[in-house]
């Protein structure tokens, strides 16, 4: 059976179920928006223009629910995207709640990055740009939450695998660095095919308290980013590689970690870590090892929020550490990166003043994002800001350089 026809067999579920409760009156919510963004190096020349209409239709009672969530993105330079985020139904119990169908899993503590918050894969197509609720993909799975006392014990069952979303090539966003240089001619893929055998499954563990919040997770899936495996000889006479050939493979890896929030003073303290056992990483030296190298992988987070007159700052450190480093891999043994956050409101929550920023220790690399919203009427929202990249060209955010952009957002929401 295909993978789409898993899908649509979830989410019909989800959906049919749902209708019989629908008489009952169902919120209907959403909203409608314009974004559009110019690149600085050229005025006259769109980054984007996107717009974008949301729905939500939810239903809830003392013992079932439902959600469904259908999206429509219109872009200028491209056909209508059509997705369907969320679509699925809950069952209540006194102990136990059951979800089924497409879903958003969200694990972790860290603000605008993705270290144990891996069940839901990732849409990249515009990089990190869009809100993190659009970044995340649906997944078709069926989850499971058991309570006891201030205790929570997480089940998630994923039948249907569902790889990260990249920028099309010839995109601005398309990923730059990181991958060997290849001739794109007998470039293939493999897929993973729905089976019991091929599913996910990840377990989570939290307990919420005065004094802290913390949670444990596992899990063993498929790395939503592919590894390109490379075949060739090399010409003896010309040390050139003949017969180059890649191919994209996903690969099982098993995950553990888990995160911790807590106050001391006036300060919040966060932390999440995962340890990776299993991941593939490219290197640069294509015909030696097949293009990539496989390793254990921790990364982690430390953050601390603060309050300081009106203004909420937030301060994030993060690295990724490959372990038995090999000289040749395309990602340095220890990858730094902190976040920085600074934002406030005036006028009652009328006017939001924001400045977030990612800086790549290793490169010199940076991503700063400023904005300010405008509440100027009842369900409507104005949005102006930038997205900055900095750096030589090198880096996660430096190689986008080049698409540093000025944009507007009006949003209505209802």
């Amino acid at each position: 059976m295909k993978k789409k026809t898993i899908t649509w067999i979830f989410i019909g579920f989800a959906v049919l179920t749902g209708s019989q409760i629908i008489a009952q009156g169902v919120d209907i919510s959403g909203f409608a928006r314009n974004y559009t963004g110019f690149l600085m190096n050229d005025a006259t020349e769109f980054s984007i223009i996107q717009n974008t209409f949301n729905l939500n239709f939810e239903q809830r009672t003392d013992k079932i629910g439902f959600k469904v969530n259908p999206v429509l993105y219109h872009y200028f330079d491209r056909d209508i995207d059509f997705r369907l985020r969320e679509a699925y139904l809950d069952a209540y119990f006194p102990k136990l709640d059951i979800r089924i169908g497409q879903q958003q899993i969200i694990y972790g503590k860290a603000e605008g990055v993705f270290i144990t918050d891996i069940v839901s894969p990732k849409d990249l197509s515009e990089f990190l740009l869009p809100d993190f609720d659009e970044i995340r993909m649906g997944v078709t799975a069926v989850k499971l939450n058991y309570f006891f006392g201030m205790n929570n014990l997480e089940a998630v069952w994923v039948p249907v695998f569902t790889p990260t979303r990249f920028a099309e090539p010839g995109s601005i966003w398309a990923p730059k660095l990181f991958v060997p240089p290849l001739p794109l001619l007998g470039y293939s893929s493999k897929e993973i095919k729905p089976s019991v055998e091929n599913s996910e499954v990840f377990l989570r563990f939290s307990r919420m308290t005065s004094k802290a919040d913390f949670e444990l997770v596992a899990g063993y899936h498929w790395l939503d980013d592919p590894a390109l495996h490379m075949t060739g000889v090399i010409d003896q006479t010309t040390m050139k590689p003949i017969g180059l050939d890649a191919k994209a493979e996903y690969h099982r890896m098993s995950m553990a970690g888990g995160s911790l929030s807590t106050t001391l003073g006036g300060f919040v303290i966060r932390t999440e870590a995962a340890y990776n056992h299993g991941r593939y990483f490219q290197t640069s030296d294509p015909l030696a090892t097949d293009g990539t190298a496989k390793k254990d992988y921790l990364h982690y987070m430390i953050g601390l929020d603060y309050t300081l007159k009106g203004v909420k700052l937030s301060a994030q450190f993060i690295q990724e550490f490959i372990a038995d480093y090999e000289e040749g891999i395309n990602q340095e043994e220890f990858e730094n990166t902190m976040t920085f956050l600074a934002a406030k409101d005036f006028f009652r929550e009328k006017v939001w003043l924001e400045l977030f920023a990612y800086a790549g220790l290793n490169k010199g690399d940076a991503l700063i994002r400023p904005k300010i919203s405008y509440a100027f009427a009842d369900g409507f929202d104005l949005q102006m800001g930038a997205n900055l990249f900095t750096g030589d060209r090198e880096g996660r955010f430096g190689q986008y350089k080049d698409n540093s952009m000025i944009y507007w957002k009006i949003k209505y929401s209802f």
